[in-house]
């Protein structure tokens, strides 16, 4: 299938090479076509940019698509790994292998989800129907997983124990997700964000939760909303000792919300 994408740029070479690194292609994969060229104006006032169109074939095997974007993506990052590609009626499921695996990762999986995004949106561009692609290192999907899940019973036990609301560190909504679905039956705890992206942060909540609160979840996709305290019930006393909130380096303001930080 023939595409094309128009690209701008200070000159007709910038606006190739933004061209071709969106697509994750080398300059021998597409042809170029000059829409306008570049004018300079007097001292640099009233000057115009290049507008290119790049024109490339598009591999109707969406799985062969996303594994060439990758190779492409991985060469400029000057990151050598292997692929293993798979794919189902759901999603394209790529795992990569390579020396550096911190280098694929990043911190808390952040490089790892900028690939992923980036190679979503290659491959579903222009399609009609979508489909997800999935991208894993050294299974740090799975044992992240596992850790947020861990987490959210942890911080649920203290929040019952103590009868007092906890703010975990920013996670990006996938991740709050787990955290959302994890407790989601617990008794007597409820769970709710707060904030705006990147900084967006999960409440376990000791009871019914904040209202406001539980409006700002109705627009996120895929979040648990507050789960409900039974009618008519009373949750149990805790004969605990409230935790102190001088001495504690994960609450050094006290008063505000306790937060737990993985």
């Amino acid at each position: 299938m023939i595409k094309s994408i128009e690209v701008s740029g200070k000159d007709e070479d910038e606006a190739i090479e933004i061209a071709l690194g969106q697509l994750g292609l080398s300059r021998d994969d597409v042809s170029v076509e000059i829409v306008e060229r570049a004018k300079k104006g007097l001292l640099g006032i009233k000057s115009t940019p290049a507008i290119v169109k790049v024109i490339y074939e598009e591999d109707d095997n969406r799985s062969n698509s996303a594994e060439k974007f990758l190779s492409g993506l991985l060469e400029r990052m000057d990151i050598e790994a292997e692929m293993e590609v798979s794919e189902d009626t759901a999603a394209i499921n790529i795992v990569l292998k390579g020396s550096s695996p911190g280098e694929l990762i990043g911190r808390r999986g952040e490089t790892l989800d900028a690939i992923q995004h980036l190679t979503n949106y290659v491959v579903n561009r222009g399609s009609e129907s979508r489909i997800r692609v999935n991208i894993d290192a050294e299974n740090y999907r799975e044992r992240r997983n596992e850790t947020l899940e861990k987490l959210a019973i942890r911080t649920a036990g203290k929040v019952l124990k103590y009868r007092r609301n906890m703010t975990l560190e920013p996670m990006n909504a996938y991740e709050r997700h787990i955290i959302h679905a994890t407790l989601q039956e617990h008794d007597n705890i409820s769970t709710y964000s707060v904030g705006s992206e990147p900084n967006r942060r999960i409440v376990v909540a000791f009871g019914a939760g904040n209202d406001s609160g539980n409006r700002s979840e109705r627009g996120e996709r895929g979040e648990r909303r507050p789960t409900k305290t039974p009618v008519n019930s009373t949750p149990p006393k805790s004969s605990a000792p409230p935790p102190p909130e001088e001495t504690t380096a994960a609450n050094p303001n006290p008063g505000q919300p306790f937060r737990e930080w993985s």
